[in-house]
């Protein structure tokens, strides 16, 4: 009798295991699918996330380039005459921007040829040179002077830096092209800077460890070993520099003294692309307005075309 019920017994205890053991697996099996349809869910997220982004980049230009085609397609206005007229009236039906295109090119490239050096040996100083009690004081204020408004870099413009060149230089107005390269100098700093100290972070320690090993000094390490190897991301925050510079419009209308003319002198008050569609689009309308669309057009393939040339000489460096 014993030896039934210890068997009776093992059977409905085998039952619920196995009734136990099936209820287990259908809630992993539920658990499963619904980790699959969490992840097909975060993957359409991403994706529509992805296309979102891009799909306004592309409507952005769709429209800038439709209005800013259409005095060229369907009224007839010349696009070479556009680019190479140097007066701009558009009460007397004149539409020329060759000024500021020279502006801009001058202003910026002036900007990158003050500022990187600068930003560049920054750089070096706070991720090489410094202690650390200097360095983690000197990278919050990069980080700081990164995120001041544009409008403030042109109200310090105007209160110290046009001052300074009337009375140094003697010139008959501070608001000139002198003034655009100081300001636009100061606002590439803190790009450059931050970029190239991650590059220059980035660079293994083998490296410095085995110039250090054959005889260099710390500086020939860093000049010889340390930016070579890191040139890509310096070149990176160069290109980057460049859209800041090329781009920026508040700071400048402070500055600039608005001219449209061509700066025969650095100290001419000069008027570049960004500023003229800011300071004419509020008012603007018919051919006027779509003129200023198509600056805005010149300025996209005008960035574009510094992109890839930079980009060309990026991808030579590295190799």
């Amino acid at each position: 009798m014993s030896s039934k019920s210890e068997s009776v017994e093992m059977k409905n205890t085998v039952g619920v295991d196995n009734g136990e053991s099936s209820e287990r697996r259908k809630r992993k099996k539920k658990d499963n699918r619904m980790k699959y349809k969490l992840d097909t869910i975060s993957e359409n997220v991403f994706m529509f996330s992805a296309l979102l982004g891009v799909a306004c980049l592309f409507i952005i230009i769709g429209f800038v380039f439709y209005n800013g085609l259409k005095p060229f397609v369907f009224e007839g206005y010349s696009f070479v005459d556009f680019i190479t007229g140097t007066k701009w009236v558009p009460s007397a039906n004149l539409f020329g921007i060759l000024p500021m295109i020279l502006t801009s090119a001058v202003g910026t490239f002036g900007a990158l040829i003050v500022g990187v050096p600068i930003g560049v040996l920054t750089a070096v100083y706070i991720a090489e040179l410094a202690p650390k009690k200097v360095a983690s004081l000197l990278t919050p204020a990069i980080e700081v002077l990164a995120g001041i408004p544009s409008v403030l870099y042109g109200i310090f413009g105007v209160a110290v830096i046009v001052p300074a060149i009337v009375n140094i230089l003697n010139a008959p107005k501070g608001q000139s092209l002198l003034a655009v390269i100081i300001v636009l100098s100061i606002m590439v700093l803190p790009t450059i800077i931050s970029v190239s100290v991650t590059a220059i972070k980035s660079v293994p320690d083998i490296y410095r460890e085995g110039s250090l090993a054959l005889g260099a000094t710390h500086i020939e390490t860093i000049f010889k070993v340390v930016i070579p190897a890191a040139k890509s991301g310096i070149m990176s925050a160069v290109v980057l520099g460049l859209g800041r510079a090329l781009g920026e419009t508040m700071a400048i209308i402070l500055v600039a003294g608005n001219s449209a003319i061509i700066p025969k002198s650095i100290l001419d008050s000069v008027r570049p692309l960004t500023t003229n569609i800011a300071l004419e689009m509020g008012y603007a309308s018919g051919v006027h307005q779509e003129m200023l669309f198509a600056s805005g057009v010149v300025l996209f393939a005008f960035i574009l075309i510094l992109n890839f040339i930079l980009g060309r000489i990026t991808r030579r460096v590295v190799k």
